[in-house]
Order: structure tokens, then C-alpha cells, then sequence
């Protein structure tokens, strides 16, 4: 049994684009969500993929971050309009060719339990979909510069700038608020704050 501990971030807009987002800050120090194969088997089921899904192994924490590299680069590459790499394409295509969770029909509704390599295949087939899909167009890098999420901007007028208030864009919002309080010029009339001068 897989406790679910909620602390991965779903803001991309699709379940491949927050599976590519688990390494987080890729620029600067990077942080890995997978850092022990329970962790991978809380986001199969934070994600909705799977209901229920058996222990992975170490071997199968491997296997996944090396499709999430794949998925990363693949989705970086189709977002500037440059070609595929040949390696990235092998690696998502055998993920996606093995065989994925199926949803199954019960008295209480839809139930998806799987194995750990079946809830990856799953994600390697959205993959798939997304970018050969109709949303490429609107696959967007977060503004922020430590992030590096890349999310779907179905805002009006694709305005979106982050990939999450809550994640980036308030940091971002505050930091700048600072930045223009701290340069702003003093009035004549203004007084100083004991301590200040």
C-alpha cells in the first residue's frame, strides 16, 4: 500500500508536462522529486494516472527519470521548433509501446490499478499525444528563471507568464514589488523611521 503524501506540483496542464517538471530548477541546484521509488509511486497516484499502484523498485525509479529526461528534452525541442533527437524519440517510444494501465469497470465506477512499468507506459503514451497533439502550439517555459516547467497557456489571449501563482508567480510579483520600494526615491517631506537615516 502507497501513502499518499501530496507535495507534487500539477500546474503544467497536462500529466507528461508535470511528469518532465519533477526535476525541479534544472539551471541552478537541481532538486529531484524521485528521489526514492516511494516518491515515484506517490506522483503515479497524485497524478490521477493510477489508483492504486505496486511498489516500485529502484530499477524502476531509473527507468522513469530516464523517460522524464527523454519527455523533458523532446518537449523542450518541439516548444523552439528544432528536430527530435534520435535517442529521446527511442527511449518515450519504448516506454510507450509496453503495456500501459488499463481502466477497469466496477460496481463503484472507474478503477486503474498497475504496476509501476504500466503506470509509466501511461504516461509515456500522453506524452506521445501531447506533441503530436493540437495544444505544441501553446507549450510555454515559466517565466520564472530558477523554474524551468513547461506548461499549456490556454489563458485569454495567451497571457500566462508562470507556471503557477502560487508556485512562481507570486515570488516573482513580491521580488519585484521589493525591488521597486527599495529603489524608490524618498519625498522631501517623508520621515525617517527611528533607526533609519
Amino acid at each position: 500500500m502507497v501513502t499518499v503524501n501530496p507535495d507534487h506540483a500539477f500546474v503544467c496542464g497536462a500529466p507528461a508536462l508535470d511528469f518532465a517538471a519533477t526535476l525541479r530548477a534544472r539551471r541552478s541546484v537541481r532538486f529531484e522529486m524521485f528521489a526514492a521509488p516511494e516518491r515515484l509511486d506517490a506522483w503515479y497516484l497524485e497524478s490521477g494516472i493510477v489508483d492504486s499502484v505496486t511498489p516500485a523498485r529502484p530499477s524502476d525509479v531509473e527507468r522513469a527519470k530516464a523517460v522524464r529526461e527523454a519527455v523533458y528534452e523532446l518537449i523542450t525541442a518541439r516548444r523552439l521548433g528544432a528536430a527530435f533527437g534520435a535517442r529521446a524519440l527511442d527511449v518515450l517510444n519504448e516506454a510507450a509501446r509496453r503495456p500501459a494501465a488499463a481502466p477497469q469497470l466496477t460496481r463503484d465506477g472507474r478503477r486503474t490499478d498497475a504496476t509501476s512499468g504500466e503506470a509509466l507506459a501511461a504516461v509515456a503514451r500522453q506524452a506521445v499525444e501531447l506533441l503530436s497533439g493540437p495544444d505544441v502550439p501553446l507549450l510555454k517555459e515559466c517565466e520564472n528563471p530558477e523554474c524551468t516547467r513547461v506548461y499549456i497557456d490556454r489563458s485569454r489571449g495567451a497571457r500566462r507568464h508562470w507556471c503557477g501563482m502560487e508556485s512562481c508567480g507570486n515570488k516573482i510579483k513580491a521580488a519585484a514589488y521589493r525591488a521597486r520600494k527599495k529603489n524608490a526615491p524618498r519625498l522631501p517631506n517623508e520621515a525617517c523611521a527611528p533607526g533609519e537615516g
